[in-house]
């Protein structure tokens, strides 16, 4: 594994969503509604204003972005940088917004809610289909985050990161449905909160675990930790594979909630998407096919 290093240097202030498309990185700062194309071949870093706040991005079959929005989903076209907004969701919660989601392996869109405040359990798991129409597949969430499937799309794991574990269930391509929940990475005291996630050729899991200044890898299987990457930044958010070979890991973290002391610091690299080359190689981002 080679030295860590920083891909973009900025000062996002909660950066977050890497997804890896076209040969490029795309990923998102959360707070200040901005959407981010990191173009590695020229080190070129163009950035769509959005406008509101922003859960997380997938790319699009069909081409552009589907984005989550804080009472809606929307589609962003790359060439325009126009916005496209569909599927009114939870109008009636402004104490809400989303965060993480993924594209499953057939082209579902997976999102969850979470309460801006991080105190009361309003969150929801929401899964958007190709004709736009969509379904609640969990609630009582805290903090709505990490998702990953295995290469053969019969397991998917979710992180709820209050419950300081990550959860597996069967999953089933055909029609979405989630059952046999278990529980397969459960961190310790020490070991902050799990956040986004991705998975390996290998089927093993990495996973940003925010205010521990680190991303693990860990056997989903045992539940053992086998590799930790340390940050000079505590707030690590999520991370994906990219690269010619897909064996880059690119982080994302953020500057929130990090003292003015620190950002001056030891932190004055928090919030921005750093990465590192491994031993082994990611799966490639599922598209949405609606």
């Amino acid at each position: 594994m080679s030295e860590l290093e920083i891909a973009v240097d900025i000062q996002a202030t909660l950066g977050e969503g890497p997804c890896w498309h076209n040969e490029k990185l795309y990923w998102i700062d959360i707070v200040e509604g901005n959407v981010h194309v990191h173009n590695p071949a020229n080190n070129e870093n163009k950035v769509y204003e959005v406008g509101e706040m922003i859960g997380t991005i997938a790319p699009r079959e069909s081409g552009g972005l589907l984005l989550s929005l804080p009472s809606s989903f929307a589609f962003l076209d790359e060439e325009t940088g126009t916005i496209d907004k569909f599927c009114p969701i939870e109008e009636d919660k402004p104490e809400n917004r989303f965060n993480d989601g993924k594209c499953s392996p057939e082209g579902r869109f997976w999102c969850g809610s979470m309460e801006h405040a991080e105190i009361n359990k309003k969150g929801t798991l929401y899964v958007l289909n190709a004709d736009h129409s969509f379904s609640a597949k969990r609630d009582g969430i805290l903090v709505s985050n990490g998702l990953a499937w295995t290469a053969d799309g019969k397991t998917m794991y979710y992180t709820d990161s209050g419950t300081k574990r990550v959860d597996a269930y069967d999953y089933n391509v055909d029609n979405g449905d989630i059952t046999n929940l278990r529980t397969v990475i459960q961190l310790g005291e020490d070991d902050g909160f799990p956040d986004g996630m991705t998975i390996d050729k290998e089927g093993m899991i990495w996973l940003a675990q925010w205010g521990a200044f680190c991303v693990c890898r860990y056997n989903p299987k045992t539940g053992e930790r086998l590799q930790k990457i340390d940050l000079p930044a505590a707030h690590t958010s999520a991370c994906t594979f990219g690269g010619p070979n897909m064996d880059e890991l690119y982080i994302t973290t953020a500057r929130s909630r990090i003292s003015e002391e620190e950002l001056n610091g030891p932190q004055k690299k928090a919030g921005s998407l750093f990465k590192i080359k491994t031993n082994t190689e990611g799966i490639p981002a599922y598209t949405f096919a609606g």
